[in-house]
């Protein structure tokens, strides 16, 4: 699926409008902040506590060899955001297939349910833990195998001037994540199980408010 370099997949994220076509698992709030697409949550965490997470998956199938990019601005905290890609079912099924069990953004459903994904994730401010020692982390699942980890520059929402330009490679056995063009982690999957196509989507743990924009996945 297109020749290396191609663009198979782009959209500004400007506002609830680009994502009308997006699957929302969990109590997702959507609207606009500034000419991109603010991401929060519904639900009041303290009363829902990890029921009220969310995951919004991008419409598209991806195949693997391509390169994820996006820009993110944490809009208040405490939080976490993630990306899942390579998603798909345990047994090769459409992530979105009813042979699947139903996702509700109730996080054990996507790291050790009936799925295959790997997810990143950054902005890790939800605990006091997290916020103390900053990390990004790439899992793989299913299984919630943690697999690399990098430091996390990312500064608390209060302290964000701009957009961070985010950046994941996925191919064959490798992924690679960057922010801002400084590389965190690169990871080679040892395994004889190494994910391939898939779909991507966000992920963030309420109360985080963020926003993103101008999405792009491109054919490495």
């Amino acid at each position: 699926m297109g020749a290396p370099g191609s663009v198979l997949y782009t959209n500004p994220l400007a506002g609830p409008g680009d994502v009308s076509a997006w699957v929302a698992e969990g109590p997702l709030r959507l609207g606009s902040h500034q000419g991109a697409l603010e991401l929060s949550g519904s639900l009041d965490d303290e009363e829902f506590g990890d029921h009220a997470h969310w995951t919004f998956w991008c419409p598209e199938e991806f195949p693997d060899g391509i390169r994820i990019r996006w820009e993110f601005l944490p809009l208040a905290e405490p939080g976490l955001a993630m990306l899942f890609f390579a998603a798909a079912g345990q047994n090769g099924q459409d992530l979105f297939s009813p042979e699947l069990a139903p996702r509700t953004g109730y996080y054990p459903q996507y790291h050790s349910g009936d799925i295959d994904a790997l997810h990143i994730s950054y902005f890790r401010h939800k605990y006091q833990s997290e916020r103390a020692f900053r990390t990004c982390n790439l899992r793989k699942s299913a299984g919630f195998e943690l697999v690399a980890q990098g430091a996390d520059p990312l500064p608390p929402a209060g302290d964000a001037v701009d957009y961070y330009r985010m950046e994941v490679l996925k191919d064959g056995p490798r992924v690679a994540f960057s922010i801002n063009g400084l590389p965190l982690f690169e990871w080679h999957d040892p395994s004889d199980k190494v994910l391939g196509a898939g779909r991507i989507g966000f992920r963030q743990m309420a109360p985080l408010r963020a926003a993103c924009r101008n999405l792009v996945v491109e054919k490495l």
